[in-house]
């Protein structure tokens, strides 16, 4: 029988000492008089109506597949992460709307082409002196300093979240196995991450969307790898025979249905508020299973690696034409001689420039009220790193656009 509600007294609302942290921003926000939303509420919506997230159903989760409607993209694991963590929060009595923004913010990062996409691009970066690319720092860059919304005026902000939020968002690892995940008792700015999980999120509701994370793709990834034919119902088969040796009670099947509703469960039972969310040693181990078989089966298979010596030469390419600027100028008037032979990429990189760079010798538009990003007045890396984030932001289809544009003779 769940104990319902179990963990309600440290959830992050209005009750909880650290409310007032936790809603805290950079900077003062805007208020409209008619607005009902709460803060974490508002941020939801924040991060709906922005353009990275809009660009997530374009982004491969783990198969490009832009012909096939029925394979997962990015935006549907970021609802089915939104969706469990929904649950289990509910279930224990926690901030449903503080799992929900983080759910759907914390992926805004992504590279294009899945994970293939965030090897090359750390790959590229390291090559031209910068940090190691890593989604989960770039999602926090993104609501951090790139997204804007516009304001009643048509003038252009930052996202400017609450520190629970961003927090949720740059401590999501999930690649890490955990069998309890407790919320770390000291704020710390969130600037000063080196690497992905080096510490555990702040709120129990961050802590829920790392573990719902980590649930959303085990058998969603293998249902994708059904339809692609990568898999066979034997193959599933053998799975469940494994798999049913490990649980108490046996899997009906192996499909999302079944194994999200198992770990739900499981995550609802064996959490609490002094060990943190969690699994029983059953649910590690078939967790464990699963990922050891995805990898096996899935994400390692020698199409994969060929896919990503093909997303290598796009990533490069496109870096490559435009880093042919470096040491220009006039960037604007340069990149704008060449536009009749490439328009769009030519069009979407000056425009990048615009929202985010100060320039020698051009007039930033005033409706950017943005904090800069890059400045080539002082910073020698400024054309590194953004073409770097221009990158990262772009959705599948269009880089391959833009690519297309670099390849085709008119």
């Amino acid at each position: 029988m769940m104990k319902n509600k179990k963990m309600e007294k440290v959830a992050m609302n209005e009750n909880n000492p650290n409310y007032s942290l936790a809603i805290s921003r950079k900077q003062d926000i805007y208020q409209r008089q008619n607005d009902l939303r709460t803060p974490f509420g508002r941020d939801y919506t924040r991060i709906l109506f922005s353009e990275a997230y809009r660009r997530l159903k374009h982004k491969t989760q783990v198969f490009f597949a832009p012909e096939n409607d029925h394979i997962c993209t990015r935006v549907e694991h970021i609802n089915l992460v939104e969706s469990i963590s929904h649950t289990i929060a509910h279930e224990l009595g926690l901030n449903t709307e503080l799992t929900k923004a983080i759910a759907i913010g914390h992926d805004l990062g992504h590279a294009p082409f899945g994970h293939g996409g965030e090897t090359i691009l750390t790959t590229i970066a390291k090559k031209h002196g910068l940090k190691k690319f890593w989604h989960e720092k770039n999602s926090l860059h993104f609501v951090d300093h790139i997204e804007l919304l516009e304001d009643d005026e048509y003038n252009y902000h930052n996202l400017n979240l609450t520190y629970a939020i961003r927090d949720g968002i740059i401590a999501h690892c999930g690649e890490v196995n955990q069998k309890y995940i407790q919320p770390r008792q000291e704020i710390v700015d969130l600037d000063i991450y080196q690497y992905a999980g080096q510490y555990n999120p702040w709120t129990y509701e961050g802590c829920v969307v790392k573990m719902a994370d980590k649930i959303a793709y085990l058998a969603r990834d293998i249902e994708d790898a059904l339809r692609l034919h990568i898999l066979s119902r034997e193959d599933i088969l053998c799975l469940k025979e494994e798999l049913n040796g490990i649980c108490s009670h046996p899997l009906n099947g192996v499909n999302n249905g079944s194994i999200v509703n198992y770990f739900i469960y499981d995550v609802i039972e064996n959490s609490s508020i002094e060990k943190g969310i969690g699994l029983s040693d059953e649910a590690l181990s078939v967790m464990k299973t699963i990922m050891s078989y995805n990898y096996k089966h899935i994400y390692l298979i020698d199409k994969a690696k060929i896919h990503n010596r093909y997303v290598e030469l796009i990533l490069n390419s496109i870096f490559d034409f435009l880093y042919q600027y470096k040491n220009d100028e006039y960037i604007i008037d340069s990149l704008q001689a060449q536009y009749q032979h490439y328009p769009k990429l030519i069009s979407t990189y000056i425009e990048w420039l615009e929202r985010y760079a100060l320039l020698k010798n051009y007039q930033r538009k005033k409706e950017y009220k943005n904090k800069i990003v890059y400045d080539f007045t002082q910073d020698s890396l400024s054309l590194e790193k953004s073409i770097l984030d221009y990158l990262s932001g772009m959705s599948d289809q269009f880089i391959i656009q833009v690519f297309n544009e670099l390849t085709t003779f008119n």
